[in-house]
């Protein structure tokens, strides 16, 4: 934590001309099951989820949501779960994921998130350290996990799997969950209601485990008005509406997820679920929504997939595109300044539009209204790009352990390079180090089992210290510029923020897939380079480059091509932030090995000491 005290900077939440309906913020419902009973008592018919299932999409009005969510409550209640017990969730973004999280807010329990690709080790860690009492487990798979570590797991009294084999015994079926929730309803048919009426708003919600970029994962506490408050902020500014159509993909153990699956409780629009990230393409043509939440990694695959399949088509096409994109930009710049194109420009971009970029668009599902970009620092000119064709990237600003969201762009008043403004009701300061701190409702209450950590993070007037740096601009746009702890020195005693000339460098090279900035103690910057599969295969086609992924990324030409960007990339930086040497791993960097975190951020510690030794290289011969 920072030791300098705060600055007095005077913030707005929004810019003074924001409507904000600051009703629906004083009258909030008290917790997330006191929300979604009210949503299906405002909505009962209208459509809730949709989902695949056996190759078709299924779709559930709020009234079976409800039938089904009480049941399962109610077996957790038959199964001993007290109020704030905690209930753990092992399984990918799916349709029970979402029905056994409002499971355990009507039981009065709380949820514990954990990322299905989180090893048994770190299961057993996360359950023990949270006193978990049940787990949902999708399948055989984290079921086999916790078979495995059992005997570190004595409080774990039942495992409920939705996919995987019931034992009937320790693991048991959701449908046998269910029964069990079905036969107590049939004996005490208020016993779900009574748990929801006990509930209070400063209870226990949710334990959500960080990342774990550095080191062991920590457990941030959030309470039921936490994701209620930022439930009603996002509402209470407009930018969605019942008729909206979301499409959920992210990781529901992430907050960002988290988030987005409790938005439509308050707000009522339905919600596609699907976690399979190779199904995301395929399914916006079908599904056809009108917002999706994403990390910045999907946008930059979209846009390097696009972008190197019209570079490769060559010829005219490639003109017409670059032609169609760049009045699309002039277009995009006028709208950001509250104006509308005319006479040419305006004939110019229908004939773009129609020709061109309504197909890219359409690609998309053709009815999306924006985006928002999340967990990640988006490149300004990926974003740019997206918005020349038409399809809005508003990026936002939040943290676990700010329940998500705390900035974000409005539709209306989007500023690209920025996180936009302040949620009504968030508190904004940047101390004398650069370091933002944030407080407000959606502030954690601390860090489970952790008081010497909590203490660091959250000081006792309840400003929250991000670890972040970043500036607000008279207008209260906030720019975040990177990671207080990622900061390094150089030898020479120059400061170096390696997340934008990352990010800076995504932007410029449509081919790479990850790019670690490194240099702590050296007298020169150097980087790590991994190119995207997909992307290099089609530019090694084209460039005469055969043989197999390591073959083309390790070739010569690929090398030489990735220099041109680096090249580039040094003009834009200041001398002593300028790559000098780069390596390109024979391989891309992958959750699965420990290398990304499940919300696509790198986990640069873990990174450099995976490969210190190729580091160490680029400096052995200086």
């Amino acid at each position: 934590m920072s030791t300098h005290a705060p600055q007095a900077i005077a913030t707005r939440a929004a810019a003074s001309n924001e409507r904000v309906n600051t009703a629906v913020l004083e009258q909030r419902a008290a917790t997330v099951a006191h929300l979604f009973r009210d949503r299906v008592a405002t909505t009962p018919q209208a459509e809730a989820f949709r989902f695949a299932e056996d190759g078709a999409w299924s779709s559930v009005t709020w009234t079976q949501v409800r039938e089904r969510a009480y049941r399962l409550a109610a077996g957790l209640i038959a199964l001993g779960v007290r109020p704030e017990d905690r209930v753990a969730i092992a399984s990918s973004t799916r349709y029970e994921w979402a029905l056994s999280d409002l499971a355990v807010m009507c039981a009065g329990g709380a949820t514990t998130t954990i990322y299905p690709t989180t090893i048994a080790p770190d299961v057993a860690y996360i359950l023990a350290n949270s006193g978990s009492v049940v787990v949902f487990a999708e399948d055989d798979d984290q079921v086999g996990k916790l078979w495995e570590r059992r005997v570190d797991l004595p409080e774990i009294t039942r495992v409920v799997t939705i996919d995987g084999t019931s034992d009937g015994d320790w693991v048991i079926s959701l449908d046998e969950l269910e029964q069990m929730g079905a036969e107590l309803l049939t004996t005490n048919s208020s016993a779900v209601d009574d748990r929801i009426d006990a509930l209070t708003k400063d209870q226990l919600a949710t334990i959500i485990y960080t990342s774990g970029t550095t080191g062991r994962p920590k457990g941030v506490r959030l309470s039921h008005d936490a994701w209620v408050y930022e439930a009603a902020a996002v509402d209470s500014i407009g930018i969605l509406n019942p008729r909206d159509l979301q499409y959920l993909w992210l990781p529901l153990a992430h907050v960002f997820g988290k988030v987005l699956l409790t938005l439509p409780l308050q707000v009522g629009f339905p919600t596609a679920i699907d976690g399979r990230v190779d199904k995301i393409v395929d399914n916006l043509a079908v599904v056809q929504p009108t917002f999706m939440g994403a990390a910045p990694r999907i946008f930059e695959k979209a846009y390097a997939r696009i972008t190197t399949t019209v570079a490769t088509e060559g010829g005219v096409k490639a003109k017409l595109f670059g032609w169609a994109t760049g009045v699309g930009a002039k277009v995009a710049d006028l709208r950001a300044r509250g104006e509308e194109p005319t006479g040419l420009l305006a004939r110019q971009h229908a004939v773009a539009d129609s020709l061109v970029l309504h197909k890219v668009r359409e690609r998309f599902g053709g009815r999306i209204r924006f985006f928002i970009s999340g967990s990640a620092a988006l490149n300004k000119d990926i974003a740019t790009w997206f918005d020349s064709v038409g399809l809005v990237i508003l990026e936002g600003y939040g943290l676990t352990e700010t329940s998500a969201a705390s900035f974000v762009n409005r539709p209306a008043s989007n500023v690209i390079g920025t996180v936009g403004w302040a949620l009504p009701g968030t508190e904004v300061r940047i101390a004398e180090d650069g370091e933002v701190l944030l407080r407000g409702p959606g502030v954690m209450e601390g860090y489970h089992d952790k008081p010497e950590d909590t203490a660091e993070a959250k000081d006792p007037d309840g400003w929250l210290h991000t670890g972040d740096i970043g500036t607000l601009d008279a207008n209260g746009y906030l720019t975040i510029t990177d990671r207080k702890k990622d900061f390094f020195k150089t030898s020479g005693g120059k400061y170096v923020g390696p997340s934008l000339i990352e990010s800076t460098f995504k932007g410029l090279c449509p081919y790479v897939s990850q790019f670690m900035v490194y240099g702590a103690d050296h007298n020169f910057v150097t980087a790590l380079v991994t190119l995207d599969a997909d992307a290099i295969k089609e530019w090694a086609a084209v460039h005469g480059v055969t043989g197999d992924y390591r073959a083309i990324v390790t070739s010569p030409a690929v090398r030489d091509m990735v220099q041109v960007y680096i090249d580039n990339l040094n003009v834009t930086l200041n001398r002593w932030e300028q790559i000098k040497k780069f390596t390109i791993l024979d391989h891309d960097l992958t959750i699965e090995d420990g290398d990304l975190t499940p919300s696509l951020k790198l986990r640069r510690k873990a990174v450099s000491e995976k490969y210190q030794a190729t580091l160490d290289a680029l400096y052995d011969t200086q």
